[in-house]
């Protein structure tokens, strides 16, 4: 057989189920090899779409997704949506066939596009060793998290080869073991500390690490928060103040910045998560927990930091607390303020509809209460975003697909494709702004064609949103747009489409909501345009 038989043949006994992909000469025989393996193949309609479809798979089925491109123009097509995933510490494959000769026309330097990005370059060299290459960049993907572009030379795929056995798939490591003296600083600090909070990041992400950390923060009357890509991991739970940072609603802010001691849990911390730093109150305990050496400190400056896996650590700050609970941070008086207070929808504002645009505060409120509650939410970039981001609820962190790392608008209606396809039993929601909308259009297709009951959402504004209200002192004309009519672009492409401008349109949610849902909704929500979000206010300060 073919080296490119093998390769597409490898991945899928090392455990990758899903390719996304846009098919060409380079990549046509690895991807149907993976096909005849038995794995899944989406076909997007430009690879930028393909990129995150894949990235948001593997985010939140917990496993390594991969990408197929053609070689040359398929993968700088698709540079974004690695970036994105690469940032992210994605585990994903890309399966990318390279143009080694000077003068194809598809020849660039595939290993410098790779490290651009923060990807890792693996190339099959040698048709004889295809098959262990192949799983090595498959473990590589998974245990240390990484988006890994596998360049495949075409004289390489094409080369005739035996029989090569597929390796076993490999058992991942377990978790990085934590320093003793690591354990013991970190138990001595929440023991100490009257006003504990916890923020979970991207490596809390799983059931056992929200299970360890709600434990401990039981044990010493700790505060639940969450960073945006790991929101909705302590839905439910009664002491939980939902998102850190520039989403947070004003009493979780309150409370954050009023702490005397807070943890990042596989969290960085950044700058979007601390409002700039603006959360830390002078004096309090900062600390990071991570299980990658190099990622502590490097948003701020830290008391000190912990290298360790999530739960592992969480564990063993609990054995040395031993038995018991102590209020710290909680009490009836705040129970009650979190019940009434916390939610953005409990906070009082003046709804600016007009009958010719809606607010989109009361247009996601409205949406929140007709969706189904088991939902995945995916949401673009731009001025609109925390609209739904704070005021759709989601189950569980696998609820909530946030493609944010390299802040590109565009990936939202892709995001909602590869989390729909991870979460197949729950409605899937893509929220857009027009402009991302319009970005990634050509996916409106894909959802179609696959058949997804989704929901997309496209908070209409007709402008660049998010530099409208940031240059406020400067013309607009390069960022604002003559209207749309992007329920129409919905209609064209299959969508059953609606527009609305008031409440009252909402009727036609309704009706989709209880009907066959055969064909996927498009609501072009035509939203008020005059104020940035208060996101956008707080990370632009104006």
């Amino acid at each position: 057989m073919r080296v490119a038989e093998v390769v597409g043949r490898a991945l899928v006994a090392s455990g990758v189920d899903h390719v996304f992909g846009v098919v060409g000469s380079g990549n046509f025989h690895a991807t149907n090899a993976m096909v005849d393996a038995g794995a899944r193949f989406v076909a997007a309609r430009h690879e930028g779409g393909a990129a995150t479809m894949a990235d948001a798979y593997a985010r939140t089925a917990g496993v390594p997704a991969a990408l197929s491109v053609h070689q040359g123009c398929g993968l700088t097509n698709a540079m974004t949506g690695i970036a994105e995933a690469a940032k992210s510490r994605t585990p994903l494959v890309v399966l990318a066939p390279e143009a080694v000769t000077l003068t194809s026309n598809f020849h660039v330097d595939q290993d410098a596009l790779a490290r651009a990005v923060g990807a890792v370059p693996v190339r099959i060299g040698d048709p004889t060793t295809a098959a262990r290459d192949t799983a090595a960049a498959v473990a590589l993907a998974r245990d240390e998290r990484r988006t890994v572009v596998l360049n495949l030379p075409l004289v390489v795929q094409d080369a005739e080869v035996g029989d090569q056995p597929l390796p076993p798939p490999t058992v991942p490591p377990p978790g990085r073991a934590v320093a003793e003296r690591d354990l013991d600083r970190l138990a001595a600090a929440v023991r100490a500390a009257r006003r504990p909070v916890f923020v979970a990041g991207r490596g809390a992400r799983s059931p056992g690490a929200r299970d360890a950390l709600v434990a401990l923060a039981d044990q010493c009357g700790a505060l639940l928060a969450t960073s945006a890509v790991a929101k909705g991991l302590f839905q439910g739970r009664p002491w939980s103040l939902d998102v850190s940072g520039g989403f947070s609603s004003p009493l979780a802010a309150e409370l954050i910045s009023g702490a005397d001691l807070i943890v990042g849990w596989g969290c960085a911390l950044n700058m979007w998560t601390m409002r700039h730093g603006r959360l830390i109150a002078d004096g309090a305990t900062v600390v990071q927990v991570d299980d990658t050496p190099e990622a502590l400190g490097v948003h701020r400056d830290l008391t000190f930091g912990v290298v360790g896996d999530v739960t592992a650590t969480a564990h063993g700050v609990s054995r040395r607390l031993g038995g018991g609970t102590r209020d710290g941070y909680r009490s009836a008086e705040l129970q009650e303020r979190l019940t009434t207070e916390l939610r953005w929808r409990d906070v009082s504002f003046a709804d600016a509809s007009d009958g010719e645009r809606i607010d989109p505060r009361t247009l996601t409120i409205a949406l929140d209460d007709l969706l189904p509650a088991e939902r995945v939410v995916a949401v673009d970039s731009g001025n609109f975003m925390g609209y739904p981001s704070m005021f759709l609820d989601v189950p569980d962190e696998q609820g909530f697909c946030f493609t944010q790392a390299f802040q590109s608008i565009g990936l939202g209606l892709a995001t909602a494709v590869g989390a729909a396809l991870a979460r197949p039993d729950r409605l899937p929601v893509a929220a857009l702004g027009d402009g991302g909308a319009l970005m990634g259009a050509a996916e409106l297709d894909t959802v179609r064609r696959l058949g997804l009951p989704m929901v997309v959402v496209v908070y209409n504004d007709d402008a660049y949103g998010a530099e409208v209200h940031h240059f406020v002192r400067e013309g607009h004309a390069t960022v604002t747009f003559p209207p749309t009519d992007i329920a129409a672009v919905g209609a064209g492409y299959g969508f059953a489409a609606v527009t609305v401008r008031s409440p009252s349109d909402l009727g036609a949610v309704r009706d989709w909501l209880d009907g066959s849902r055969d064909r996927p909704l498009l609501i072009d929500a035509k939203v008020v345009a005059d104020e940035p979000s208060w996101w956008l206010a707080e990370a632009f300060g104006h």
